[in-house]
């Protein structure tokens, strides 16, 4: 009986198939997908908590200060009530507007590669001295004189939060 020998192009096309079969089983997994939002209430206008997991974070005192083009500056308390820590790194406004975020030279709220800084067991103010969001062009202000914001975090991800508009 005959012997059917493999040669190198063979083996080369075996390994081939056996990784990218590999690779797609790794990629099929469902665990390796991201971690929903985390779940947030916000009953009031300028405050929003977040409680779930190892996220422990709370912002109040949200006020959008605009003028008539809608330009101005985003402020808020963000307390960070959970062991790890966390980063502020996109702001975002109805009809696609962003807020510029701009590090606080130095101490808590500090600019990283990730966002601003919140500490575990921290508070930042954006304003004033510490870091701040700048909006430009801001539009979707609603007729109870509040604007619709979207948070994104580091560790509690996607924070949906309505701040109160006043005029600059």
């Amino acid at each position: 009986m005959p012997r059917t020998r493999v040669g190198p192009r063979s083996w080369h096309l075996i390994t081939i198939s056996a990784a990218l079969a590999l690779s797609a089983t790794a990629c099929a997994r469902s665990d390796t997908s991201p971690p929903e939002p985390a779940p947030s209430t916000s009953d009031v206008p300028g405050r929003v908590d977040i409680r779930a997991g190892d996220v422990d974070l709370t912002i109040s005192h949200a006020t959008a200060t605009l003028d008539s083009a809608g330009n101005g500056t985003l402020t808020m308390v963000v307390h960070n009530g959970s062991g790890v820590p966390d980063h502020l790194d996109m702001v975002a406004t109805p009809d696609g507007g962003r807020g510029a975020l701009t590090g606080a030279a130095k101490g808590t709220g500090t600019m990283t590669d990730a966002g601003i800084l919140i500490p575990p067991g921290g508070t930042v103010t954006f304003g004033g001295t510490g870091p701040t969001v700048r909006l430009t062009h801001t539009r979707g202000i609603t007729a109870g004189r509040t604007l619709p914001t979207n948070l994104e975090f580091g560790v509690a991800r996607l924070v949906h939060l309505t701040a109160v508009v006043t005029a600059s």
